[in-house]
């Protein structure tokens, strides 16, 4: 389902879609997300990541609008970076909402534009399980397997399925093994790792359902 086919405003926020600083020949983690709200099995995840991919940096990019999803349930951005920011907690992740800046849509024109400006880098995109089940539904996601390696990391409720999804189908012979992770960011495209470990049954989802059941409680104390 999409609730809308229009690209997003572009929107520059000073210290929020700026790009974080990056060096030749850096092993760079792309961690797509809208974040709303953060929580710690994002956190979770990037540190599992950082490590077991021996990665310089990640980068947190906190879309502006997710395609897939109803957008009124969508907190600012600058509210969603920061709060990120303030979960992060660690030297080399990076949040950034720079694709406001830009006005890009879809998954597929950023990471475009990321290999295109920083041809040098050494780029992975990484996603859970759960999304990686419904991959094949993105724009372009074929391409997308294309630009740079992927990293699929277990999500509960979803491991079972993402090995034997449609993506995963299609791209089983790019495949590589989890004893190969110090190499993916390296690996040339298509390229793809599915990581098992430590998870979080945190969601997003049910955080914010949580925060609206007590707004209203609140609200019916007060009236």
């Amino acid at each position: 389902m999409s609730f809308s086919a229009k690209p997003p405003p572009i929107e520059i926020i000073p210290g929020i879609t700026d790009l974080p600083t990056s060096a030749p020949g850096m092993r760079i983690g792309l961690f797509g997300g809208s974040f709303n709200p953060p929580h710690k099995g994002h956190r979770l995840v990037s540190r599992q990541v950082l490590k077991r991919l021996d990665l310089d940096a990640m980068w947190w990019l906190t879309t502006p609008g997710n395609p897939l999803k109803d957008p009124t349930e969508l907190a600012p951005l600058a509210q969603r970076v920061m709060a990120a920011r303030s979960l992060v907690d660690h030297p080399r992740v990076h949040v950034t909402g720079f694709e406001a800046a830009h006005g890009f849509r879809y998954t597929y024109d950023t990471l475009s534009y990321l290999r295109k400006t920083l041809p040098d880098r050494h780029f992975v995109w990484i996603m859970g399980a759960d999304s990686f089940v419904g991959f094949h539904k993105w724009e372009h996601w074929r391409k997308i397997a294309d630009l740079m390696p992927l990293v699929i990391y277990a999500r509960p409720g979803s491991s079972r399925r993402a090995p034997f999804s449609k993506a995963a189908t299609t791209l089983a012979r790019y495949r590589l093994d989890q004893f190969d992770a110090n190499i993916v960011a390296t690996s040339p495209a298509p390229a793809w790792i599915y990581l098992t470990g430590l998870m979080s049954g945190a969601s997003s989802t049910e955080l914010r359902n949580r925060q609206n059941d007590e707004f209203q409680q609140l609200g019916l104390e007060r009236s």
